[in-house]
């Protein structure tokens, strides 16, 4: 789950500087109104030593938050900032696009740095569950900075307030099952706690060391999907090829057995090998994978089909599979057709209409 320098993880980064015994901040996104261009849950990662990781806003509010993160740095008080089209502060940071966001900065508490309220051993806890690919909400009182973390297991959070424990409780699942992180507020409708979803991160399975996986591999790395080329041709498969991206020479069925495969992983065949395709798509048609893709020309889906079709496999499993692969976007060489697999990839993913309606019919 190796990803490039240039895309860190903010979380992966934090636990790296806290642990190296430098002073850092979390700032996240805890709501957002109108065209603001990062959703609820986003973070950007801050060390006294002036590195930064990840976004707030895109580029509008991060000055301002990075000097807001200094501050909690060094009292280690936890803040909660507001920017929008009514504040004056936001002007001058250039917020003016119609947007508004409220973003929580929070120290990194750590024995060398004691007075800050997000604790290392926390961070440390999140990263082995999403290494374990097991979705966490981490739930932190705004007013205090103290979190606790809730997971599908128990979503009851260990406070003596039964009635916002319970209202924690009922937002966590709307949070698990729509995938948005969320603020959850008091009677009066101020907000008390802020419901941070860490899901698991997008993972895409490559059959094929081929051409278009070498373009494909880091590209879809480099936004965001941690990604694993799949191929028992070992002299194809070689780190030379294929530069910080993991690597697997085991069969594809088996490979994917090993590896297990969630609702957030996407798998693509790429050999034109039927010998290798037939049995990931086998795989994978029986799995929870969100996407399916195959390359090939209509001849050869036809035929995959057929195959399939003579496996036992019904229509409405056949259906899911993506082929010819990507948009018809007139995609030629190696490199267009890795942006039309990627886009659909994605399309998919956020649900959106392309994922469904690639232009090939």
């Amino acid at each position: 789950m190796t990803q490039p320098s240039s895309t860190r993880d903010p979380l992966d980064l934090l636990i790296e500087w806290a642990r190296a015994g430098q002073p850092c901040a979390l700032a996240t996104v805890t709501s957002t109104w109108g065209s603001s261009p990062r959703p609820a849950g986003s973070m950007m990662a801050v060390c006294a030593n002036g590195r930064i990781e990840g976004s707030v806003s895109g580029g509008c509010v991060e000055g301002a938050v990075i000097e807001e993160a200094r501050a909690v740095m060094e009292t280690g008080q936890p803040a909660s900032l507001s920017y929008g089209v009514s504040s004056d502060d936001a002007w001058a940071v250039g917020l003016a696009c119609g947007g508004m966001l409220d973003v929580y900065v929070a120290a990194i508490r750590t024995p060398a740095h004691p007075q800050g309220t997000l604790d290392l051993k926390l961070l440390e806890t999140i990263a082995a569950r999403r290494q374990a690919r097991k979705p966490v909400i981490v739930a932190t009182e705004l007013a205090t900075g103290q979190s606790c973390l809730l997971s599908g297991d128990d979503l009851l959070p260990p406070m003596a307030d039964t009635v916002m424990a319970g209202k924690i409780q009922a937002r966590a699942r709307e949070v698990f099952e729509t995938g948005r992180s969320l603020r959850v507020e008091d009677d009066a409708g101020q907000a008390q706690w802020f419901l941070h979803l860490i899901p698991m991160p997008p993972r895409l399975l490559v059959v094929g060391a081929v051409h278009i996986a070498q373009v494909l591999a880091p590209m879809a790395q480099t936004t965001g999907f941690c990604v694993t080329v799949v191929d028992p041709r070992s002299q194809l498969a070689t780190p030379e090829r294929f530069p910080g991206i993991e690597l697997e020479t085991d069969w594809p069925d088996e490979t994917l057995a090993r590896l297990g495969v969630d609702n957030q992983t996407a798998i693509v065949t790429l050999t034109h090998d039927a010998k290798l395709d037939d049995p990931t798509l086998h795989y994978a048609l029986n799995s929870d994978a969100f996407y399916i893709g195959a390359l090939g020309s209509r001849k050869t889906q036809a035929s995959r089909v057929e195959r399939l079709r003579e496996n036992g496999y019904s229509e409405a499993q056949i259906a899911r599979i993506h082929g010819p692969i990507g948009l018809a976007i007139g995609a030629v060489g190696a490199a267009e057709i890795a942006v039309s697999i990627l886009a659909e990839i994605v399309a998919l993913r956020h649900n959106k209409p392309l994922g469904r309606l690639s232009g090939w019919a």
